[in-house]
């Protein structure tokens, strides 16, 4: 079984459901859904003030919920799975601390959804999908109290890690729509400068494809 960790937030509620669609169409194995919720959260306060979502912190809570053991995979909301995740899973290194895609890139965009500020920093987007060693002993210093405490650089950057800890992904598995130019062999499409759910992202690069994952997320509801 793939645990999945999902980024959620109330003001795109309908992204984490839309991407989950998107996974259950695809994926060959069983898996177990878990959105990061900050009022679930045992023992975390978001303190933090700058973040564009309300998950851009506890997603580094995903070995503690896993009792620092076994696998688990992290992934933003905003984004719509197109191969079976089975494939990424397989990629699993144990070696590695945790396995990314280490994009290299300066953003298109000055703001991002809901009038966020989109600026450039070392290992943009690295955290956005992270497939977790959760039981690397490394990981053990991922407290709610020690996250809470650490600044976004720390954290997105893995800092409390070595270079040799951080595994890379193939890009097609945190293709970051819009920045990038449109691929039909992309496998997971992250619509990181906004979800087509909000109207100012409607008919974004490769929005119909979420559109249509939306609307098969729905059907039954007017049966």
């Amino acid at each position: 079984m793939i645990r999945v960790f999902i980024g959620y937030d109330d003001r795109e509620a309908v992204a984490y459901h839309t991407f989950c669609q998107s996974i259950l169409e695809t994926c060959s194995v069983p898996v177990a859904f878990t959105p990061l919720v900050l009022s679930s959260l045992p023992g975390y306060k978001e303190t933090h003030v700058d973040g564009s979502n309300t998950f851009i912190y506890s997603r580094f809570l995903t070995p503690l919920l896993c009792n620092f053991d076994g696998w688990a995979l992290f992934a933003d909301g905003d984004m719509i799975c197109r191969r079976d995740l089975a494939e990424l899973w397989a990629l699993r290194d144990p070696s590695k601390a945790v396995q990314v895609v280490q994009h290299d890139y300066q953003t298109k965009a000055s703001m991002k959804y809901l009038g966020n500020k989109n600026q450039n920093y070392p290992r943009k987007n690295w955290s956005s999908v992270v497939l977790w060693n959760c039981g690397h002993a490394k990981h053990r210093i991922l407290t709610p109290e020690f996250v809470m405490q650490q600044t976004g650089a720390f954290l997105h950057r893995f800092s409390w890690l070595s270079d040799d800890d951080i595994g890379a992904l193939p890009v097609e598995w945190n293709w970051l729509t819009t920045e990038y130019p449109d691929n039909d062999d992309a496998k997971l499409l992250h619509y990181t400068l906004g979800t087509p759910c909000f109207k100012d992202y409607k008919n974004a690069d490769m929005a119909p494809i979420w559109h249509e994952a939306r609307e098969r997320s729905q059907s039954g509801m007017d049966v």
